[in-house]
């Protein structure tokens, strides 16, 4: 196989959403708006969180990971796409690459993270007399330790893959950023064995974790179930009733991607559940942890108390 920086294709070529110059615009006013809601929003809860203490819990702790992510996230595609709507829509095979070593290490940790979230509150519901040893502060910081880094391995060995073959032409992606599935269907070089390896390690990760999840709230249910008192049920909920609610959202598009038949496929399906979960997901996320939050809010308006005098 050809070594990375040997291919021949210097510059791929992104799809287009649209040819018309009217829904361009919209587009781009769109995702441009989203762009901002998610780095701001995200950035509020880091802030927020950081400067009060009520909320260094591991609960928020996570909280901080999962904007971190998010904004990882965003931020390797968006910019990209937003360029593609007013200018030209083509990557640098190193710009290629690093989009796609960070979205794939941004989605890898983010399956993880949302893993650690659910034990969490399961701990927190289930053995709540045991919930502060549990999650010692150590133990919080080695469960994030291992969600960045088995992100960062597993993004190193795909991205490692693909940086082992050879792009001789076409160099048309049929998406709208480097996705490692498309991306393959360009190589010249054999890519059976990598095309198991990407499956694999997809479906591994996704449904692993999906599978760690739902036990988790499996128990989390059955527990609130058990409470007698209708006060006490609707406490218990509202304590994990958020990340529910992002988790459904987050797996319903990333489980349809990844268990799709055809490899690499984009079409117009295919195309809006990936915006879904890589940018309207991780925009609503600090919507959905904030809104839902007295606590947080609480926090937030004594944040904000010292600009409003």
């Amino acid at each position: 196989m050809a070594i990375g920086n040997k291919t021949e294709v210097t510059v791929f070529i992104l799809q287009s959403f649209t040819n018309d110059p009217g829904l361009q615009a919209a587009l781009f006013c769109l995702f441009f708006s989203l762009f901002v809601v998610a780095l701001v929003g995200n950035g509020v809860i880091i802030t927020a969180i950081h400067c009060s203490p009520n909320l260094h819990t591991p609960m928020y702790f996570f909280l901080v990971n999962l904007a971190m992510l998010d904004m990882i996230c965003t931020s390797s595609i968006l910019p990209k796409v937003l360029q593609s709507l007013v200018a030209e829509n083509t990557i640098s095979y190193a710009g290629c690459i690093s989009q796609m070593f960070f979205f794939t290490w941004s989605l890898s940790a983010e399956l993880l993270l949302f893993t650690a979230m659910a034990y969490d509150r399961y701990l927190a519901i289930c053995r709540p007399l045991h919930y502060s040893t549990l999650m010692s502060g150590r133990f919080c910081l080695a469960l994030a330790a291992f969600v960045w880094s088995m992100g960062v391995l597993n993004a190193f060995l795909l991205t490692g893959l693909v940086l082992r073959l050879s792009f001789c032409g076409p160099n048309t992606i049929a998406h709208f950023f480097c996705e490692i599935p498309p991306v393959l269907l360009l190589s010249c070089s054999p890519t059976f064995v990598i095309d198991i390896i990407v499956i694999t390690a997809d479906m591994f990760l996704s449904g692993m974790n999906f599978l760690l999840t739902m036990v988790s709230y499996g128990c989390i249910i059955t527990s609130i179930l058990r409470i007698r008192s209708a006060e006490g049920k609707h406490k218990a909920f509202s304590t994990c009733s958020s990340h529910l609610i992002v988790v459904t959202m987050y797996y319903s598009t990333v489980l349809y991607t990844y268990i799709r038949p055809a490899l690499g496929s984009a079409g117009l399906m295919d195309k809006v559940i990936t915006i879904l979960y890589t940018i309207v997901t991780p925009t609503l996320n600090p919507l959905i942890y904030t809104l839902r939050n007295k606590e947080f809010k609480a926090s937030f308006k004594k944040l904000l108390l010292p600009f409003s005098k």
